[in-house]
């Protein structure tokens, strides 16, 4: 049996990623053999890993990538359990590389089960982490935008480091005209789109879900019912209402945030102007950290740790 020196423990820890009393039993466990160790850890951490698939998962980052032609964006939302971990070095570079592999890979489930630079699956990464950090963490979603000529811009909001933030948009704008101007103009909407009061719900009127659209109009019968007015005045105020609605949470009637007296639409049609060639905002997409997720109520890790350790 190999002697277990502090070095060896050092060198499974590097290796690892896991801490240095689990890499000390790992290794008193497999006689000091370094490659039994290892398998031995990442058992244990798969078995971990599950243990915590059904905790909630709120926390995390977004990441997004730009691709070095300028013609594809991706965003990811990578979720933890606190928001602690967002500000993880290990968590952060797993989010961009994930941000990366998107760039090429569309789906969760196809990026999940795509390599990374390193040589390991995404889902493997996560799992390791999970083992690693000890907080349940998922890939929840990811969306790209390309355009054949043109550029796609990335904007992040309330950033926690280089390429990862709580907020994220990407916009794709479709032109022959300059495209450094192109990107420029696209992070403008980006901004927009990440801080207006009323985030759109789509791209133009004919992109808005029927789903919602239904909702919308059912919600404001309800409220013009109330007024007592006959059936025919209501359906007149609805018909505006539902217009006015539109122009709210359609993104190229919005007010550019920039500039109040000009839309998204008017904005497209004056860079066009400027970059002297037709110019279409074909997309956008907007991930907030969380949104839509349930949260967990009263979590009390300090507590669980406690509970965990037979402290009382």
């Amino acid at each position: 049996m190999a002697e277990i020196t502090a070095a060896l423990v050092k060198d499974l820890r590097e290796k690892s990623g896991v801490g240095m009393m689990d890499c000390k039993n790992a290794l008193q466990e497999t006689g000091g053999d370094m490659e039994a160790a290892m398998e031995l850890l990442r058992k244990k951490g798969l078995s971990k890993a599950e243990k915590k698939s059904g905790r909630a998962a709120a926390e995390g980052l977004v990441a997004g990538k730009v691709s070095a032609d300028g013609k594809t964006g991706a965003l990811i939302e990578l979720n933890a359990e606190t928001d602690f971990v967002g500000k993880n070095d290990t968590f952060q570079a797993a989010a961009r590389e994930i941000a990366d592999v998107a760039l090429t890979t569309e789906g969760v489930d196809a990026i999940s089960a795509a390599k990374t630079a390193k040589g390991e699956t995404v889902q493997e990464m996560v799992t390791n982490m999970i083992a690693t950090i000890g907080e349940n963490m998922r890939l929840r979603r990811a969306a790209r935008l390309s355009v054949g000529q043109g550029a796609v811009s990335l904007y992040l909001h309330n950033a926690q480091g280089d390429g990862v933030g709580r907020l994220g948009v990407i916009v794709a704008l479709e032109s022959a005209g300059d495209q450094a101007a192109l990107k420029e103009v696209g992070r403008k909407i980006a901004m927009h789109v990440a801080g207006t009061p009323m985030p759109p719900l789509a791209l133009s009127t004919d992109d808005l879900d029927p789903a919602a659209v239904e909702k919308e109009k059912n919600f404001l019968t309800e409220q013009a019912l109330e007024s007592g007015k006959p059936i025919g005045v209501v359906e007149k105020m609805i018909e505006g209402r539902i217009r006015k609605w539109q122009e709210e949470v359609v993104l190229l009637k919005q007010p550019f945030v920039m500039n109040p007296d000009q839309t998204i639409e008017q904005l497209v049609a004056d860079t066009a102007k400027q970059v002297g060639s037709p110019v279409a905002l074909k997309g956008f997409v907007r991930f907030q950290l969380g949104e839509g997720v349930e949260k967990a109520e009263g979590l009390d890790f300090a507590a669980e740790v406690a509970a965990m350790s037979g402290q009382s």
